[in-house]
């Protein structure tokens, strides 16, 4: 079974993120699909730009607590989106919660409806959204980042456009999104990978700087008793042993 769709519209690729069955929770399998959907995108000279969206009504629930990818392996996908030389456009008309909301980040322009929600529920649970920081902490308000990181609210899309998570939002998202794949349509390849390659600068450093100890940090948290419980307490819905 593939876990992400893909069609091609007048050089526009869409990636669909398609297990909704678990909310399109980041497993191995899902992590690993997506990277190779990206190379295939990155080779064809006919893809102008790739839109990443999703089946179901939530675009990516966070790892997948069954299955996790390894933090390496999330690493990598999050910089292949950010070094893809071509524009990757997220379409989000479902809710995001912790790790996808690092895809969204990794993004060069995101996109939702009124109706999504977001939340970073990585404290929550025990654990911290260590490897999502990448792209995170050089693209979003740090003092939204601040509060969102620390009490794991749910915000909506007029605050996620606010704090930087999100470039517009609209009830209808195909609407919004309609006159910026016109602009790439009539872009040219070599001038959107150079002007790409001028805006994620900044963002590569810190994959450079940051990505070994974070990913070690991810590794250390969710090996630990405090994430054990949380994720025993989220998987039997109930609160775990630290709620006051």
């Amino acid at each position: 079974m593939t876990l992400i769709g893909r069609t091609r519209t007048r050089g526009i690729k869409t990636l669909s993120l398609d297990s909704p069955d678990t909310r399109n929770a980041l497993s191995a399998s899902l992590v690993r699909e997506l990277a190779e959907a990206l190379t295939d995108c990155a080779k064809d000279t006919d893809v102008r730009a790739i839109v990443l969206t999703h089946t179901g009504n939530t675009f990516c629930a966070g790892a997948d607590l069954r299955d996790p990818p390894p933090p390496e392996s999330l690493v990598a996908v999050l910089r292949q989106i950010v070094e893809l030389p071509k524009p990757v456009v997220a379409r989000v008309t479902g809710h995001v919660r912790a790790g996808g909301l690092g895809l969204l980040a990794a993004c060069d322009i995101t996109i939702a409806s009124t109706s999504a929600t977001f939340a970073f529920t990585e404290v929550r649970i025990g654990v911290a959204p260590a490897v999502i920081s990448l792209p995170l902490l050089p693209r979003t308000d740090p003092r939204a980042l601040a509060r969102y990181y620390l009490t794991g609210e749910r915000f909506d899309a007029t605050e996620a456009t606010r704090a930087g998570l999100l470039t517009a939002a609209g009830e209808d998202v195909d609407e919004v999104l309609a006159p910026i794949l016109d602009g790439v349509r009539r872009s040219a390849p070599e001038a959107l990978a150079e002007t790409k390659r001028l805006l994620t600068a900044r963002v590569l450093e810190t994959f450079d700087r940051d990505a070994a100890d974070l990913t070690a940090l991810s590794a250390r948290l969710f090996g630990s008793a405090q994430a054990r419980e949380g994720m025993t307490a989220f998987l039997e819905r109930r609160d775990p042993a630290w709620v006051v």
